[in-house]
């Protein structure tokens, strides 16, 4: 593993937007490679032991982000390869729901309405809930670089990046973006341990970062982040599952559909519901099985039994 030229710490660089008028915490040359610390999503308003109360009390600011850093020659037209070397967690993690009182978070709001904390012990390579085993591929959810226009919030993803959540982007992989603003002005946060695909009830083991990136400044800029990945060993993902469907014409419902399906599912083995809501966010991919058969098309929900007691 390079050693890094440079350490950024949330200590020295933290901001809650995208700005492209934000002056760069750290100027670097393609090649070199710098060492994030990031905080977690809550930027440190939740530790172990917090419960509903303190979140239902905690504002959001926006993503806690580090940075931004800027790439020499790196202009708008370009695009920027991100090479995550790697990604490193702290040895806590938190999932959540919000409490509110019209309802809860995510993709099922009322599934949870009154809120869930569930705290994880991350010093492992695999952390528990509620008897399953989920092993950890460390990730960030919020990496990218400054719009043309802002300030911006953090919440959505744009073509530029953010708030992407996918959880593929491992240690190993290479992520191409667009370049908008001189030196493209790079950030990144919202560490994840673990996610399923849809981070169905708003979030994944939110935990503190390390990362290590280089950069790479190409000719061509991408209309939308690309990437390329080495798996992260998530074969566990494969094998033996327990899956539902949602069918019909609109595929966030057909989401719901599924993601209802299987915490039905979930109960009948025993879960409470809002806890099959945070086992889902963590370890359940909802997935896009077919959009050729109009005027229907396919969700699945797919949970490896691997993670279950």
């Amino acid at each position: 593993m390079p050693t890094p030229d440079h350490h950024l710490s949330h200590e020295d660089a933290l901001h809650h937007d995208w700005d492209p008028t934000r002056d760069p915490a750290l100027t670097v040359s393609p090649g070199e490679v710098v060492r994030f610390d990031c905080l977690d999503a809550s930027g440190g308003r939740l530790s172990p032991g917090t419960g509903v109360e303190e979140l239902r009390n905690a504002e959001f600011l926006g993503h806690p982000l580090t940075g931004p850093v800027a790439v020499e020659g790196a202009e708008p037209g370009d695009g920027l390869v991100v090479e995550l070397l790697s990604v490193e967690t702290g040895d806590w993690g938190v999932t959540y729901t919000y409490p509110g009182d019209d309802g809860g978070s995510g993709l099922l709001p009322d599934t949870a309405p009154d809120g869930v904390v569930h705290h994880w012990d991350l010093t492992g390579d695999t952390a528990e809930f509620r008897g399953c085993e989920i092993p950890l591929a460390p990730f960030p959810g919020n990496l990218g670089l400054a719009p043309a226009d802002g300030p911006s919030s953090t919440v959505p993803p744009r073509n530029v990046g953010g708030n992407l959540d996918v959880r593929h982007l491992v240690a190993g992989s290479r992520l191409h973006l667009p370049v908008a603003v001189a030196g493209g002005r790079f950030s990144i946060g919202d560490g994840h341990g673990a996610q399923g695909d849809g981070e169905v009830c708003i979030t994944a083991i939110e935990c503190p970062t390390t990362v290590d990136v280089r950069f790479e400044v190409v000719d061509d800029a991408p209309e939308v982040p690309w990437f390329e990945t080495p798996g992260g060993g998530q074969d566990w993902r494969e094998g033996p599952a327990l899956c539902t469907t949602g069918i019909g014409p609109d595929l966030h419902a057909g989401a719901e559909q599924a993601l209802s399906g299987m915490l039905d599912r979930l109960e009948e083995r025993g879960f409470d519901r809002p806890d099959a809501y945070v086992l889902c966010s963590v370890a359940c991919d909802l997935q896009v099985s077919q959009v050729v058969n109009a005027p229907n098309w396919t969700v699945t929900a797919r949970l490896p039994e691997r993670v279950l007691p």
